[in-house]
């Protein structure tokens, strides 16, 4: 059964445009590069309710297959040394959560 997670990133009012910047320029490089993003759904940016987020979702085989996409992200430097520093900064708040599919209905 596929594992869904997803990841939502919560910015400081106003860094928006600043995040957009790094995620294009230097973290979705350095994750396709590394050929970190064959596993991710879509990158989204809130338009109503909460509009300071960016979400994330990624899409595993299990749970082993996740935790060996992170370590792989979490050992490219590109990813690691270049981009999240720059990023984490920006960040009021993370939430990831894991999610399956429901037994009905269309899944990505």
């Amino acid at each position: 059964m596929a594992l869904y997670e997803l990841r939502t990133y919560t910015l400081h009012v106003g860094k928006m445009a600043e995040a957009v910047k790094l995620y294009q320029e230097l973290g979705f490089p350095a994750l396709h590069k590394g050929g970190h993003d064959a596993n991710l759904v879509g990158y989204f940016q809130a338009d109503t309710g909460m509009i300071n987020q960016i979400v994330h979702l990624w899409k595993f085989a299990d749970d082993a297959g996740r935790r060996a996409h992170w370590a792989a992200v979490y050992a490219n430097k590109d990813f690691i040394e270049g981009f999240a520093p720059r990023f984490r900064q920006l960040l009021a708040s993370q939430e990831v959560k894991l999610l399956t599919a429901a037994p009905w209905g269309p899944h990505p």
